[in-house]
């Protein structure tokens, strides 16, 4: 896809997000909206899937996990664009007995989702599994994960880097959302990451890093990421964004990591995201 047609999807999804947290009156926009380029290159150029060949298993296909589970209106949106389920269904987000959780869940059997995530700091360590899995069958594709910065602070996400460098876990591409902010402030006022490509450069993993908002450099750097796959070292993009970004007012600050907008605040969002595919 061309960069234009990438940004129009991109577009919508950010008017599917605002839509589904206000709709909602819960939930959480702003790493949504940051990460919208991202999940749309990722879903709609990069990654072998299709909604017709999804298994949990995922063999013969590229995997994704989204570790920071909170930003799940940005995966069903793309989802739903991408055919795993209708776009109607977005409208139901977060009611009761809905598939579509606040969380991501398999539990109702939503299409695209392997495992349920929200419980911080587990999904690097879901994805090197699955990704040493592949290496067993013999399975060439790839397994993706992305992760907040926030996210980064739990024990457990580098005891996972540790482990992936240490078994040489080179089928996997990771992402880090790197906003540099999370609900209670920014990351170096909550605990700062300090060095933050020495220190997964230090725990043997190959680091690159992305414009988030920049649909050459997104690409640019996954392809450099998969010339790398194969070489012994698993592979991280640190890909810079803005929470919010997209809107004016949510854009920068964590104000709106875990707020919905009331109905006032979604149409001056809706304002500034022009409608291009067709609202759900």
């Amino acid at each position: 896809m061309d960069n234009t047609e990438l940004k129009r999807l991109a577009t919508q999804v950010r008017r599917d997000i605002i839509r589904m947290v206000a709709g909602a009156a819960s939930g959480h926009p702003g790493g949504s909206l940051g990460a919208a380029d991202l999940m749309t290159l990722l879903y709609f150029e990069t990654m072998k899937q299709s909604p017709a060949t999804f298994t949990k298993e995922g063999k013969g296909e590229d995997v994704f996990y989204l570790s920071n589970g909170h930003i799940s209106p940005v995966w069903y949106s793309v989802l739903a664009r991408s055919g795993y389920f209708p776009l109607s269904e977005l409208g139901t987000f977060r009611h009761l007995g809905s598939r579509l959780q606040g969380h991501p869940t398999p539990v109702k059997g939503l299409p695209g989702v392997r495992v349920a995530s929200g419980s911080l700091g587990q999904g690097l360590s879901t994805a090197i599994g699955h990704a040493l899995m592949k290496k067993l069958d013999g399975d060439p594709c790839k397994v993706y994960v992305l992760m907040g910065d926030g996210e980064t602070e739990e024990g457990q996400v580098w005891e996972a880097a540790m482990f992936g460098a240490a078994r040489h876990v080179d089928n996997i591409i990771a992402f880090v959302d790197w906003n540099n902010q999370q609900i209670d402030g920014t990351c170096d006022e909550v605990m700062s990451l300090g060095d933050y490509r020495g220190k997964w450069e230090a725990f043997g993993w190959q680091v690159l890093e992305a414009d988030g908002h920049d649909f050459d450099s997104l690409r640019s750097k996954i392809a450099e990421a998969q010339q790398l796959c194969g070489k012994s070292k698993p592979v991280i993009i640190l890909v810079k964004t803005d929470m919010g970004h997209g809107v004016d007012f949510m854009c920068g600050t964590n104000e709106w990591h875990g707020k919905a907008p009331s109905a006032e605040q979604a149409e001056r969002a809706l304002a500034q995201l022009e409608e291009t595919l067709g609202d759900y």
